[in-house]
């Protein structure tokens, strides 16, 4: 790949994008290659985009899932990582690339808890959740019955600790908890990828990346095709990706940061592929019917250019 940025000799008018992210090893990694001298990832050290963005920068924005999929409500950001629970109230305004997605091919979002619960215990028990517009929210709640438990909102990273600390009897963990609530003394529920894979054999899409419509269609071609390109060349320069990503790893040590990178930044992550596609549908369509969102229909996806 050549290496272009804002620093090159293009001439033609810059374009500035925002690009929505989670402080993760994962979305760090995948988008690594965008980022640019010009617009450093936060106190990460300066870095020179490693593939030709065109006449566009891309502007790095570091929040929380649930703090994007807000944002999403009134459009902010022209790129947003989102949580595919979160997509039917903002499909108005954004469409979901065809890649940059984090799929679980029977794995996902888990619930875990001090002591052996049964699927029937978890309707009588106290839940925290990290927020009522992920994915993982959304799947439980395919799991136990809309409103049919107890939970509360609680930070992502807070989760283990809180049920650790006994105020809460079972939490439901996302990212890298996935790999280290054992050795906070808890054991697993369940896997809320594996009962998606076993109800339907399909891997289960838990966040996407969703492009504001009113850039236009070829605005929305152009945007897509630099996005593979950055997982690309993320993928094919894996060591120079992980060790950017390892900043991101909130003490994970390379071994499991690399793990959880090749959990959520994988094929799938460069093409939902009919499958992946199918997946979305799915669950989309699982989840209207049961009042847990809004029913869009079939979704409509923005693919690179070929």
């Amino acid at each position: 790949m050549t290496q272009s940025s804002s620093n090159s000799s293009d001439t033609r008018a810059r374009v500035k994008l925002h690009i929505g992210h989670s402080p993760d090893p994962d979305d760090a990694f995948m988008w690594f290659p965008l980022a640019n001298a010009t617009n450093p990832l936060g106190d990460i050290r300066p870095q020179t985009a490693r593939i030709d963005t065109g006449k566009y920068d891309f502007v790095h924005v570091l929040q929380d899932i649930q703090t994007l999929n807000d944002r999403s409500e009134n459009g902010e950001l022209e790129i947003t990582a989102i949580s595919i629970a979160q997509y039917p109230y903002v499909a108005d305004k954004y469409a979901l690339t065809n890649c940059g997605s984090s799929m679980g091919e029977n794995y996902g979002p888990m619930v875990v808890a001090p002591r052996k619960l049964s699927i029937d215990d978890l309707r009588k028990v106290k839940i925290a959740v990290p927020g009522k517009r992920t994915t993982a929210f959304l799947t439980l709640s395919l799991l136990l019955g809309k409103d049919n438990f107890t939970y509360e909102v609680v930070p992502f990273d807070q989760i283990i600790d809180e049920v650790v600390a006994g105020r809460f009897d079972a939490g439901l963990i996302i990212h890298e908890g996935q790999l280290t609530y054992q050795k906070a003394g808890l054991e697993k529920i369940v896997d809320l990828g594996q009962w998606w894979q076993e109800k339907y054999n399909l891997p289960l899409p838990l966040g996407g990346n969703a492009i504001r419509r009113d850039l236009g269609p070829e605005a929305l071609t152009e945007v897509c095709t630099i996005l593979q390109r950055s997982i690309e060349y993320a993928l094919e320069h894996r060591k120079e990706s992980l060790e950017y990503a390892m900043g991101f790893g909130r003490g994970l040590d390379t071994q499991l940061a690399d793990e959880f990178v090749g959990m959520y930044v994988n094929h799938w992550t460069l093409d939902y592929g009919d499958r992946g596609r199918r997946a979305v549908n799915q669950l989309l369509s699982d989840a209207a019917k049961a009042g847990i969102v809004p029913d869009v229909g079939e979704i409509d996806f923005v693919y690179p250019r070929k």
